[in-house]
């Protein structure tokens, strides 16, 4: 039961941050192409703006492997 506990919380913690990254990156790739549509020398923070949403899903996956390593 414990194994399955930490399972479920490695899952939890590395799907809501995807989902969370997934809703963020949606709504900054449409205002970001919007941008870019009328201003096309802001392509850099354009570019950094999307791909920052990107570290919630790293963290999540740094939580998520140090519960499943608290297995042992």
């Amino acid at each position: 039961m414990h194994t399955l506990a930490l399972a479920l919380g490695a899952a939890i913690a590395i799907g809501i941050s995807a989902l969370a990254t997934a809703h963020a990156q949606a709504r900054i790739g449409s205002a970001g192409m919007g941008t870019l549509a009328e201003r096309p020398e802001m392509v850099g923070p354009v570019i950094i703006s999307i791909a920052l949403p990107e570290t919630m899903v790293i963290l999540g996956f740094v939580i998520a492997t140090m519960i499943i390593l608290m297995v042992k």
